[in-house]
């Protein structure tokens, strides 16, 4: 990993600097380098001013950062344009956008396809559709997809839409294989909330017509999403929500609407949270995603090592190849409730994620009723933060078993 100097990273993100925290909770949200948190307080500060319809100074410094932020996220991704790039408030509200739109071009007609391994987002949204839904199943403990499930189903449905990388089995699934089994005429929908952070993801590779991230997943701020469509794909889907910027123009008997991508960002959007994830994408990429994925899949591999000697009655949850999975490890410890050794954990200024994450219908099929422990691990942490865990579990299991 020749150029990345993961001490020179950690001087990065304020609040771990000098080990204040063993921050292990990155799937729920990363931490923010100083270049982040300077590029946003710099648009507060120097140009605060809406975007697009201003014609003053401010705002024309606004909207070319603001447009420049899409432009950058378009060539992280792969995207043909940045006209393909729909600024969102995070992951659920792109797929929400989606759930609400297609089901209007298939006429409500059809099935939805999803997995058992899905996030509530990519859930609840298409089960208040209007169509059909059905789901894939996982094989258990090992944290994969019944390809023969998906194999069977796919061809039958109008929407397939799935994770890319699972949030509590950490499974990567073999995207671009399944869409090779999803029909032409039929839409495919990847969540890419832990993969587009974690790895490297070029839209172009992938075979989907639509992907959907967060800005907070992957150093930028809260409040920020992207959606991205293939350009005709989106030129067809009628709009998600309705006023300001969305319209070319009104009259008291109907309106027209904006061209792409502005079709889908109704009133004032999220400026100084766009501009702040275009900078993320600038450091991401500084860094290298390919270093990152590395980085990521050693942490995970070591963790699970540790586990496997040192804490007899835990047991991960997905697959037990690195390879295979993203930066992330849920466990159980057999007689400990998740909430406890999270609690007891934090006691260690060791913060990591337990219950559901999220995803209930996992924890629900691997008979798991308080859910998971999670530790999930980012560019920023290191083998030591590994140990410190593992010392806090033994010291968890001691207070609940004695």
């Amino acid at each position: 990993m020749a150029g990345f100097s993961l001490a020179n990273v950690q001087r990065d993100f304020p609040l771990i600097t000098g080990g204040k925290i063993a921050y292990l909770d990155n799937a729920a949200t990363t931490q923010k380098p100083v270049s982040v948190l300077e590029k946003m307080d710099s648009f507060y500060r120097e140009y605060n001013a809406n975007v697009h319809r201003g014609i003053h100074r401010l705002s024309e410094r606004a909207t070319d950062e603001y447009e420049g932020a899409r432009e950058k996220i378009a060539r992280f991704i792969g995207a043909k344009s940045p006209k393909e790039i729909v600024f969102t408030k995070n992951t659920t509200e792109s797929l929400n956008l989606l759930s609400r739109t297609l089901p209007k071009l298939l006429g409500n007609r059809g099935t939805v396809l999803s997995t058992e391994m899905e996030h509530h987002s990519n859930i609840v949204p298409w089960q208040n559709s209007g169509m059909k839904f059905d789901y894939v199943p996982i094989t258990g403990w090992g944290g994969e997809l019944d390809l023969d499930s998906f194999a069977l189903k796919a061809g039958k449905a109008s929407i397939v839409t799935l994770t890319h990388a699972s949030n509590v089995l950490g499974t990567i699934n073999p995207v671009e294989k399944l869409g090779r089994l999803v029909p032409k005429e039929s839409f495919l929908i990847l969540d890419c909330a832990q993969s587009v952070p974690n790895m490297p993801v070029n839209v172009g590779k992938l075979g989907a017509d639509f992907i959907a991230f967060s800005g907070h997943k992957m150093c930028g701020p809260t409040g920020i999403g992207v959606l991205w469509g293939k350009e005709e794909l989106l030129e067809n889907l009628p709009p998600f929500l309705y006023g300001g910027d969305m319209i070319s123009s009104v009259s008291m008997k109907g309106a027209e609407w904006n061209s792409l991508p502005w079709k889908f960002e109704a009133g004032t959007p999220p400026i100084g949270e766009a501009i702040g994830l275009g900078e993320a994408v600038t450091y991401l990429k500084r860094i290298g995603m390919e270093r990152i994925r590395t980085h990521e899949e050693k942490l995970a591999s070591y963790c699970m090592k540790r586990l496997s000697e040192e804490i007899p009655n835990a047991r991960v949850l997905g697959p037990l190849d690195a390879k295979k999975r993203g930066g992330l490890v849920a466990f159980s410890i057999d007689g400990v409730h998740p909430h406890d050794i999270s609690g007891i954990l934090d006691n260690f200024n060791i913060a990591v994620r337990a219950g559901f994450h999220c995803a209930e219908p996992v924890s629900k099929k691997l008979s798991l009723p308080g859910g998971s422990t999670r530790a999930s691990f980012y560019l920023y942490n290191d083998p030591s933060e590994v140990d410190l865990l593992i010392d806090g579990l033994k010291k968890a299991e001691f207070l609940f078993k004695r």
